[in-house]
């Protein structure tokens, strides 16, 4: 029987991928983990400063994740490509004028700070993060199913809304 994993959980995991954090996946029992670089990197160089307990903590599942074939590390947010989410997104619109101009923002520098003012200023937010959580649910779905996981679908039983 496959290991259950919890959608909402790899999903608010992958909303959250920066350059100062990676999440992993127990094959074991389904746990999603998000850990900093800095908790890892002193796991790395097995690091014997007195920390704070939370951060001990913290640093014992970073050293079970670095010494264990039991984890596997969640897309990047340079694997997740929000720009070409964005893209999508733009070319999904109904109205030609908004289409262009949330298209054109997303060209040249700035392509973030832009379409965030362009939507904005368009009154599409709302769509943009129903769009933005659909996407990154097809993103979770997808990669749990390619590594053999059985998901739990935790908004059937009274989690969070796919929009927000």
């Amino acid at each position: 029987m496959a290991t259950k994993v919890s959608l909402i959980e790899v999903v608010d995991a992958l909303e959250i991928a920066n350059d100062e954090m990676s999440s992993f996946v127990s094959k074991r029992t389904g746990q999603v983990l998000t850990l900093s670089h800095e908790t890892m990197h002193l796991a790395e160089e097995d690091s014997k400063e007195d920390l704070p307990t939370w951060q001990e903590e913290e640093l014992r599942l970073a050293r079970d994740v670095l010494e264990s074939t039991d984890w596997l590390g969640l897309p990047s947010k340079f694997e997740i490509h929000e720009w070409e989410i964005m893209s999508r997104f733009g070319q999904s619109l109904s109205v030609p004028a908004q289409c262009e101009e949330v298209l054109d923002a997303i060209h040249g520098s700035g392509a973030f700070r832009a379409f965030k003012s362009t939507i904005r200023r368009l009154r599409l937010e709302d769509a943009w993060f129903a769009f933005r959580s659909s996407a990154f649910e097809d993103i979770a779905k997808s990669w749990l199913s390619e590594h053999g996981f059985e998901i739990n679908d935790d908004r059937r039983r009274g989690g969070r809304p796919t929009s927000r």
